[in-house]
């Protein structure tokens, strides 16, 4: 026999051997972790528009915020979405930056590839957003009300900005404030006795210079590195030096000085000064004259402003405000029209009007003009077509859309600010007043942890007694001070449940069934360092590997109204 069947007849005798002897199972327990229990639970939940009754909610939608590539190519998130959720609202695709071109054009091939795939999977699409602020082609629409230059081949000339020679009545380009009297002299009172001048007079001395102002206002804003010469004929009953201020509208001030101190005397003299504008004065459209430190009355007559214009000595013509607000209105109702028109089969309900409403004046709407620091795509449709740019968006929405369509209008900080909901509120009913048909309110609601319940009460409150539909339109959560997912603690976990869970469910409680349009969840994820929203933040109900958060169970346990 060789030597290996040795071998294998040992191994044998050896099974044969072991086997004789009775098995003793080892007693060896070992814990499932915490962790791991945990999230066993919150994985064990169905998707989330299950927990929607429908019986008394047959109308309501539960949405999300979703990248148009990420669910058009049908990957993790296409399936996510479409598992959990009745409805998808773009962040970007649907909106003017996205769609409109340089010329003016709209391109909505990615629009109609998003809604073929929506419908296609049996959920809707929310229309977000028609007329708003951002996401604009700015470049664009700013193109279309810029002044038209007319080339010359002449040397560099001094324009006409604006002018006064007070021989009408037409105030137009200057008034005064309170304390200083405006009238006119007598004809043959002006300048070397020829026509009249402007008076203004101030009866006393003010404690500040700037408590007798008179305002020549003027059109376009300058802009840093431009030139301008400021000539006029003055006098004064009495001795007098007053300084200049560049406001951006009367009585808004923007900087100290502008055009020089002028001194007067009972002589007429004419007074010249040339100013090289700086970043300090730029955007300013308004010369503020000080006269309150003088009790005297001060004569002005002849006022010419004018511009250096080096471009050979081009002639630089101004659009008029009719006129920029025929283009603008053009553009909001083309861009509305064409947008409107190829959604229409698949997108009942838009977001028409977005974030009307000011944070520091919120019974005002936002506004561009004094600003400095606009953004590459704002752009106030507001600043150009007035109040009713709103009541022209809401009826160009109707006109080109289906007559059954959901209309919103929508906003932030709503339960931040009480006022401003109020603010919000009140536009809508001017709107209405004017012939506009609203028939939702969204509320935004980007908010922490932490935030008070308390408003966020009043809110609903307030907005239930409408009688219109409500959204919560944007709901996402972070926590006070912007912190990190990296720092986020299990405590802090818990707190942000608890908080989703309290929305959603006194949104079920305080709106009527019959307004309840639904809640979007605008970040199912949480957000990436690299993003724009909260970056880095976790705002949403997976985290970025797409885990479920306590989060989750929060809204479960919100929709179940428990």
């Amino acid at each position: 026999m060789k030597p290996f069947y040795k071998i294998a007849l040992s191994v044998v005798a050896s099974v044969v051997f072991a086997s004789c002897h009775k098995y003793e199972a080892l007693d060896f327990h070992v814990d499932k972790p915490v962790t791991f229990a945990a999230q066993e639970e919150i994985d064990a939940y169905q998707g989330l528009k299950t927990y929607v009754d429908r019986n008394t909610n047959l109308n309501f939608k539960l949405g999300a915020g979703a990248s148009l590539q990420e669910y058009v190519s049908k990957g993790v998130m296409y399936r996510l979405l479409n598992s959990n959720f009745d409805e998808i609202t773009l962040g970007y695709e649907m909106k003017h930056g996205a769609v409109v071109q340089a010329d003016g054009s709209t391109s909505l091939k990615n629009v109609q590839s998003l809604l073929n795939t929506a419908t296609s999977a049996g959920i809707s699409v929310f229309g977000h957003t028609l007329a708003w602020h951002a996401n604009q082609n700015a470049t664009y629409l700013n193109k279309l009300i810029a002044p038209v230059v007319i080339p010359s081949s002449g040397g560099p000339t001094w324009d006409l900005v604006t002018a006064a020679d007070f021989e009408t009545d037409n105030a137009a380009n200057y008034q005064s404030n309170t304390n200083a009297v405006a009238s006119f002299s007598a004809i043959g009172e002006g300048k070397g006795g020829v026509g009249r001048a402007l008076k203004i007079t101030n009866a006393s001395v003010r404690a500040n210079d700037y408590d007798a102002q008179l305002f020549l206002k003027f059109s376009p804003a300058v802009k840093a590195g431009e030139k301008y010469e400021l000539k006029m004929d003055v006098r004064s009953d009495a001795p007098a030096s007053y300084s200049t201020q560049a406001h951006t509208t009367p009585g808004a001030y923007k900087h100290y000085a502008f055009f020089g101190s002028i001194s007067s005397t009972p002589t007429w003299t004419t007074y010249t000064y040339v100013a090289d504008i700086n970043t300090d004065m730029a955007t300013s459209q308004t010369i503020a004259f000080n006269l309150g430190k003088t009790a005297t009355t001060y004569y002005f007559d002849n006022i010419r402003l004018t511009k250096y214009n080096p471009l050979g000595g081009s002639t630089t013509i101004e659009k008029t405000a009719d006129e920029k607000k025929t283009l603008v209105s053009a553009a909001l109702e083309k861009w509305i029209k064409d947008i409107v028109t190829v959604s229409k089969g698949q997108v009942k309900a838009w977001d028409v009007v977005n974030e009307p409403m000011d944070d520091g004046r919120p019974a005002e709407l936002k506004t561009g003009v004094g600003r400095t620091d606009l953004a590459a795509d704002e752009f106030y449709w507001q600043d150009y077509m007035g109040k009713d740019y709103a009541l022209k968006a809401f009826q160009w929405a109707r006109q080109y859309g289906n007559a059954t369509d959901i209309h919103f209008i929508n906003d932030y900080n709503l339960e931040y600010s009480i006022d401003k909901c109020k603010g919000l509120i009140a536009y809508v009913k001017y709107l209405e007043d004017k012939g506009a048909r609203i028939d939702g309110i969204g509320t935004q609601m980007h908010i922490v942890a932490t935030s008070n319940k308390a408003k966020i009460d009043e809110m609903f409150t307030l907005l239930a007694a409408t009688g219109k539909l409500i959204k919560i339109s944007e709901l996402d959560m972070g926590f006070e001070g912007s912190i990190k997912t990296a720092q986020v603690t299990p405590q802090q976990y818990a707190a942000q449940a608890e908080m989703y869970k309290y929305v959603v469910k006194r949104y079920f409680e305080l709106i009527p069934a019959a307004q309840r349009y639904g809640i979007t969840i605008w970040a199912p994820q949480d957000s990436p360092a690299s993003s724009s929203w909260r970056a880095g933040e976790p705002i949403g109900l997976w985290t970025e590997g797409l885990v479920r958060k306590p989060a989750y169970v929060g809204v479960v346990e919100g929709l179940k109204n428990k």
